[in-house]
C-alpha cells in the first residue's frame, strides 16, 4: 500500500536531477543510493528496502572519495 507511492518519489528525485540537483551532492556508489534503495524496496519491501537505502545514504557522500564503489543490491 504503502511502497507504490515510495517508489513513485524515488523516481520523481531521479527525474528532477537527484542529489546533484537538491543537495549539489556527487553520489559516490554504483548504482547511486536512490537506484540502490528503489531496488531494495521493490525486492525487500518497503521497511527492509527503506533501511537497507538509509545504511546506503550513511557511507555515502565522501568528499575524498575518487572512484565511483561498485556497490550492487543482492
Amino acid at each position: 500500500m504503502v511502497k507504490s507511492p515510495i517508489l513513485a518519489a524515488i523516481r520523481w528525485y531521479q527525474r528532477r536531477g537527484g542529489s546533484r540537483h537538491f543537495f549539489n551532492l556527487e553520489c559516490n556508489f554504483e548504482p547511486t543510493c536512490s537506484e540502490y534503495t528503489h531496488q531494495a524496496i521493490s525486492q525487500y519491501g518497503t521497511i527492509k528496502g527503506i533501511k537497507l537505502g538509509l545504511n546506503r545514504i550513511k557511507r555515502c557522500n565522501d568528499p575524498d572519495c575518487v572512484d565511483k564503489i561498485h556497490d550492487p543490491l543482492l
